[in-house]
């Protein structure tokens, strides 16, 4: 997130974002049937590091190897045109491909809905899942586009003047879900 926030408090901890990890991954096993056809499918940046550890947490409940992978969006964005320009990132689909698979998406923060839709147009792209299904940390709320997500790690309402920031232990050097206050007039974004 680029906003500056102040007074940031921990919503979840790390071993809370383990706890919820775990759940969803129970879950996940429990709609799926088990996870035989399942394809994991992360968000960068901090979405592949999540499903990763989903992929370790089903592999430790199937003793099945999940396939895990990365699913790149920028060029699916609608804000390209209002935003600075951004690296592309890489789109890893792990196996054979996704024809026919059950494709779970998986994020930090589910706002707006914005990045799922361009994240549902970039799989259209790669091909075709029997079905696609929704695993986010955190939905905060304020959706503009008639999406949700089937797994939910915590739901978290909140207003427009707060920001959402989560942490990893890969990317940020430790794992927290971090409420706090916009400082700037912005009003959009995480």
């Amino acid at each position: 997130m680029d906003a500056q926030q102040s007074d940031a408090r921990p919503v979840l901890e790390a071993q809370d974002i383990a706890r919820v990890l775990t759940r969803i991954a129970h879950e996940i096993v429990e709609r799926a049937k088990g996870a035989d056809d399942v394809v994991l499918l992360g968000i960068p940046t901090r979405g592949v590091y999540l499903a990763r550890r989903l992929a370790a947490k089903l592999e430790e409940i199937t003793g099945t190897k999940i396939p895990v992978g990365s699913l790149d969006i920028t060029m699916y964005r609608d804000d390209l045109r209002l935003k600075p320009a951004r690296a592309i990132g890489r789109t890893e689909i792990p196996g054979d491909d996704i024809d026919g698979r059950l494709v779970v998406l998986v994020d930090d923060v589910l706002f707006s809905g914005r990045t799922i839709r361009a994240a549902l147009d970039a799989l259209g792209d790669l091909g075709r899942p029997r079905a696609v299904q929704l695993a986010v940390l955190v939905d905060r709320g304020h959706r503009e586009l008639p999406i949700r997500a089937d797994y939910v790690g915590k739901n978290l309402p909140t207003s427009l003047r707060e920001t959402v920031k989560v942490q990893l232990q890969e990317e940020d050097g430790r794992d927290a879900v971090l409420l706090g206050q916009r400082t700037d007039t912005a009003a959009t974004g995480q």
